[in-house]
């Protein structure tokens, strides 16, 4: 998450102090990436350092406010512009948590991929609901506020995600059953389903060995 990019687009719309930056984050957002007043102003000392935003005088209250500068302008046109970087994705806690879950002794990896499987689709039940607050709101006429289609939109992703991940768990145990099967009857079962993309990444491929796999 670029709280960097976040504050320069809040500050295009005109002058605000770290507070004011903070709320409007995550009214923004539903408050789905929740940033603490520390965080801001450690990002706005950055983003002064490296010239994106300047001092800009205080309000009635004394607080500070900061305005974005050219050059930030230009930096937030830039990341627009610019997709998000996949070669470095973030370090996600399920995967980590089903890969040392394979093989460790003691370790039931289809009851850890159950567990994980009920909570996602609880979420995404969440989710929806939530999606369905917000969309009668929008459509109604009664919200016309870009916060409230932005959280829609951020929603909606939430939804996606968690419908990925609940497909993505039905593979890993189809998988594991697959890999528990004697050779001979492996090589007859069908393989899971398989993800849209099926070209792996740059430098990600590993070659494939052998081994007794254990659902």
């Amino acid at each position: 998450m670029s709280i960097r990019h976040g504050l320069l687009a809040l500050l295009e719309r005109g002058p605000r102090y770290g507070s004011q930056l903070r709320t409007e984050f995550e009214s923004r957002t539903g408050s789905t990436w929740p940033l603490n007043v520390g965080q801001v102003y450690t990002t706005l000392a950055r983003l002064e350092r490296d010239g994106l935003v300047a001092p800009d005088g205080e309000d009635a209250a004394g607080h500070t406010l900061y305005a974005i500068t050219d050059t930030g302008r230009a930096e937030l046109r830039e990341w627009y512009e610019r997709p998000v970087d996949r070669a470095n994705p973030p370090r996600d806690e399920l995967s980590i948590k089903l890969a040392m879950a394979v093989g460790a002794p003691g370790v039931d990896i289809r009851a850890v991929i159950q567990s994980q499987r009920h909570a996602t689709i609880r979420a995404m039940q969440d989710y929806t609901r939530l999606k369905a607050t917000a969309l009668a709101a929008v459509e109604s006429g009664r919200s016309g506020e870009r916060d409230d289609v932005a959280w829609l939109l951020v929603l909606e992703q939430l939804i996606f995600q968690t419908e990925a991940e609940a497909r993505w768990l039905d593979h890993c145990e189809a998988r594991l059953v697959r890999l528990s099967l004697p050779a001979d009857r492996r090589a007859a079962a069908p393989e899971p389903p398989q993800a849209a993309a099926e070209t792996p990444a740059p430098h990600t491929t590993r070659p494939r060995t052998a081994r007794t796999w254990r659902a």
